[in-house]
């Protein structure tokens, strides 16, 4: 997946699920999950999204 399309779906969750949402490199992707349970390694984060100040 590409960065854009990564970056695309992490707005699209933070909104939907309105929490705050990390992107975060994994391998040779991305993932992302809600900040709160994010628990990898900080120089791993992309960006974070959140939807109450976009």
């Amino acid at each position: 997946m590409s960065l854009t399309i990564a970056q695309r779906h992490a707005w699209s969750l933070a909104r939907t699920l309105m929490v705050c949402v990390t992107l975060f490199r994994a391998g040779n992707g991305y993932g992302a999950v809600p900040t709160s349970e994010f628990d990898g390694d900080a120089h791993s984060i992309v960006r974070e999204y959140d939807p109450f100040n976009p």
